[in-house]
């Protein structure tokens, strides 16, 4: 404004282009700023409004008011506002209409609703927020005409401004003709429940939760595909549709629990299996007719896994004799009888045969931090850039794999993160870190010599394997207390803060004898159950079991 009023254009310019970058980045670099500047009457629009306002300023004190050029800038401005309007409305509907369906879904045919394929992304996506910076071709083209003397570029860079957005709205006028006759929402509800009914599903994976923890459903994916009943996948959060694995099964995603409540394809299922402790829950355990069952997403001597919650599903099933026992001992009001013991049927490709090869791998996969501060379990705000750094320098193999959620919630989380990932990359060979989902976790079992873990369910997964293991001792407790405390690092070496045991630990990977194997594998019963029968037929089995019991209360049968 000031460069506008002195009047100063080349400074304007200046002023201007920074302003510009600065909006672009702010949501990026800066997202809390954004919404501070918007409940302060500065939101992103009228923040557009402003520089216009200045350009308009600038030109008026150059030109002068009775300059036609001015007159038709201003005009100009105009009417690129009314333009973008229209283009935010189109965009508007058609992000109702077509991205915000009441159920969305995959592995289920939607032909009969004729959903059209949806617009290009960048002129519906932030409801065309980003038509905003059309304006960059007006408010540069005034200021720097008004600077170089050439007055008609404003009018120049408005009519092209114009000519882009009303190509816009011709673009999405024919999407939005297609696509108006998805504003029927009951008519989207009935005929994914009509085609779900047609499937007739027995048994249901629900799961609600940050797009993050999508891992915690995917892993169950290929274990319900081999059960005997037809299995369907129920979600709750749009996205999660996306972020869900690979599977040939059915998947619904019903946001509104309304909508969910009233949904009588589910009504065939008797069974109700839930991944994780989450509030949305209570509109599935509401249904009558199932029996709801906990099989969370991974045994682990961590809280979650005897969560007081647990008690509110009909059954709890767990790995081995050390999940029910975790639960006895905890008395959290989850019965003794409602507890049974199904395996870990995801564990099957876990190879027991060391790698081999010249050179050692060591798997460095810790916990996240979780939601309190006061657990010990996630060693890499404290432990984990000076593992790496001293596995690197003891001249092994390094797999870094953190958990999906690392610095979700603890920015010194994901501090510690950084450093190792910076560490990875400058040691560089055959030094590998995995962020992603792939390669999976099992595959990074199968690569590894050792694994360096903290307390979590990827300690009792790696026993699969057979092969040693260390758990980190992040708060220091004496050895004995820390076994006792936690039963899965019982066949174990611990790390405590100061790594002062992880020299030897890596030299017992080159004697040829294993003084802790017999420990392992007599834990691994404990902890995931006989081999025999395997854990597929157990699970199937326990499935089969509960089916017929609902079905035959449902019945009215004894």
């Amino acid at each position: 404004m000031v460069t506008a009023l002195w009047p100063l254009p080349w400074a304007f310019v200046v002023v201007a282009a920074v302003s510009y970058a600065a909006d672009n980045q702010t949501p990026r670099v800066a997202p809390a700023l954004n919404d501070i500047l918007s409940k302060v009457h500065l939101g992103t629009t009228l923040r557009f409004v402003i520089r216009e306002t200045a350009t308009l300023l600038l030109a008026v004190r150059v030109l002068g008011a009775d300059s036609s050029w001015f007159i038709a800038l201003a005009a100009g401005m105009f009417l690129l506002h009314g333009a973008r309007s229209v283009q935010t409305t189109l965009a508007f509907h058609l992000n109702r209409w077509v991205n915000v369906l009441p159920a969305v879904t995959r592995n289920v045919d939607l032909t009969a609703l004729r959903i059209p394929p949806p617009p290009p992304a960048a002129l519906i996506s932030y409801r065309g927020a980003r038509l905003l910076y059309l304006d960059i071709l007006p408010v540069g083209g005034a200021a720097v005409g008004v600077a170089a003397g050439v007055s008609w570029l404003g009018v120049a860079g408005a009519a092209l401004a114009l000519a882009v957005c009303a190509a816009a709205i011709v673009v999405l006028l024919p999407h939005f003709r297609r696509a108006a006759v998805l504003r029927d929402r009951d008519r989207v509800i009935a005929h994914v429940d009509e085609q779900v009914r047609a499937y007739d599903p027995e048994v249901a994976l629900y799961f609600s939760g940050s797009l993050d923890s999508a891992y915690q459903a995917s892993m169950w994916l290929n274990t319900l595909a081999r059960i005997d009943r037809r299995a369907i996948i129920v979600l709750r959060e749009r996205g999660m549709v996306d972020k869900l694995g690979p599977t040939t099964l059915p998947v619904i995603c019903i946001p509104s629990g309304t909508d969910l409540m009233n949904f009588r394809g589910l009504d065939s299922v008797r069974v109700t299996l839930f991944a994780s402790n989450v509030g949305k829950n209570i509109h599935m355990l509401r249904l009558p007719g199932h029996l709801s069952v906990f099989i969370g997403h991974g045994d682990s001597d961590k809280e979650a896994s005897f969560n007081p919650f647990t008690k509110v599903y009909d059954k709890v099933w767990v790995a081995g004799q050390a999940g029910r026992d975790r639960y006895i001992k905890a008395q959290v009001g989850v019965r003794d009888e409602d507890v049974d013991e199904v395996g870990r049927p995801q564990l099957a490709g876990i190879s027991t045969t060391r790698p081999g090869g010249q050179q050692q791998t060591v798997l460095y996969a810790p916990t996240w931090e979780g939601w309190q501060d006061d657990l010990f379990h996630t060693s890499i705000i404290t432990m984990g850039p000076k593992i790496v750094k001293a596995l690197l320098k003891s001249g092994v193999r390094v797999i870094y794999k953190p958990h999906p959620l690392t610095g979700h919630r603890d920015p010194a989380a994901a501090s510690g993160h950084r450093k190792i990932m910076s560490m990875l990359a400058s040691a560089g060979g055959e030094h590998k870190s995995v962020t992603g989902p792939e390669p999976h976790l099992y595959e990074c079992f199968n690569e590894a010599d050792l694994l360096i873990s903290d307390i979590s369910s990827v300690v009792a997964d790696f026993l699969a394997s057979g092969k040693p293991y260390v758990v980190t001792n992040v708060a220091g407790r004496p050895e004995e207390e820390f076994k006792e405390r936690y039963p899965s690092a019982d066949a174990a070496y611990l790390l405590g803060p100061a790594l002062r045991e992880l020299p030897e630990i890596i030299a017992e990977l080159e004697r040829p004898e294993d003084t802790m194997a017999g420990a392992r594998r007599k834990l691994k019963t404990y902890l995931l159950g006989p081999d025999q029968p395997d854990a597929m037929t157990r699970f199937n089995a326990a499935v089969n079991a509960l089916y017929d019991q609902a079905a035959a209360k449902a019945s009215g049968q004894d």
